[in-house]
């Protein structure tokens, strides 16, 4: 299982290496259709002090040629030093294997996409000795999912889609049709797609909103087992163990509502929904769990922080 936002952004490849094949079209760049693919080795190391390796990397086989390589690297922010990287890459996997390598640069900001798109041009002004064209899947080409059929249809591809728009506006609608895609297939197979999605999304507010969305969504396989009744029983656990430190069952309580109220400001804020002191204040001193429930479901789609109190 992956283990970072980074390593996220990439291995979903491993987990569906046909997924390139789905989202290169979906961002207008077309591609020839791969009969085979096979992974290969991501060590690109040719002088043993220096390490190169290249996050991931798939060799495509076509109907039409001999097929090429695709080498895929996860990258959060610009970097310069990333350009002599990447065209060692290319070269060494050319001369290595003799057939066209093709690299793939996944971003999750819009920034970062627009950096690594532009072409990285080596030689003097008067002449370019090496020209590498890199190809980029981020927010600003791969499709923002919000329609649970769309995504249970292609649920790698609304991970994928999740992961990129990680820092948009959109996030809570992707990731609300996602969990309810995952909600809606259910099996033991989608617990690791929810758990997936939780490790690529980091240590952000979108984490917490990310696990209640996952287990409000009733599944239609109840039981151990399904995804809903993993994060219930992950859930318990570590209420289990915040309740042993605590040593009270009043302790736990206090120590739940004081959770949910973070998860009801987190996911306004998320939200970009401005929140009064007054509206604050009344959040953070409320300790009845179903009212907080209610505040909870609410922050999900209100457009300012007062439709939380609404009666009725």
């Amino acid at each position: 299982m992956v283990s970072s936002p980074h390593e996220a952004m990439h291995q979903i490849f491993r987990e569906d290496p046909e997924l390139f094949a789905r989202a290169l079209p979906r961002a207008g760049i077309p591609f020839p259709k791969p009969t085979s693919i096979q992974f290969l080795d991501t060590d690109l190391t040719e002088i043993k002090p220096l390490a190169r390796r290249v996050d991931t990397l798939l060799r495509i086989t076509t109907e039409d040629n001999d097929g090429y390589l695709l080498a895929f690297e996860s990258q959060g922010k610009p970097d310069q030093e990333k350009h002599s990287s990447w065209t060692y890459y290319l070269a060494y996997l050319y001369a290595t294997y003799k057939v066209p390598p093709i690299l793939l640069v996944l971003c999750r900001d819009k920034n970062t996409a627009s950096w690594a798109a532009n072409p990285i041009r080596i030689g003097l002004p008067a002449h370019t000795s090496i020209a590498a064209f890199p190809l980029v899947l981020g927010p600003d080409n791969l499709p923002t999912i919000i329609d649970p059929d769309e995504a249970e249809q292609d649920i790698p591809l609304a991970v994928l889609s999740a992961l990129a728009h990680a820092k948009d506006p959109a996030l809570p609608a992707i990731l609300e049709a996602l969990a309810t895609a995952l909600a809606n297939i259910g099996g033991n197979a989608l617990d690791d797609w929810a758990e997936y999605t939780e490790i690529g999304l980091g240590d952000t507010p979108a984490r917490a909103l990310w696990r209640n969305l996952v287990a409000m969504r009733p599944s239609r396989f109840p039981g151990s087992g399904t995804i809903v009744e993993e994060y219930r029983i992950k859930g318990f656990a570590q209420g289990e163990a915040e309740g042993k430190a605590k040593g009270e069952a009043e302790g736990r309580a206090r120590g739940e509502a004081e959770g949910r109220v973070q998860d009801i400001l987190r996911i306004l804020d998320l939200r970009g929904i401005d929140i009064t002191e007054a509206a604050r204040e009344r959040i953070s001193g409320c300790t009845d769990l179903d009212t907080l429930g209610t505040w909870f479901d609410r922050s999900l789609t209100a457009t300012d922080a007062e439709e939380l109190f609404a009666q009725g």
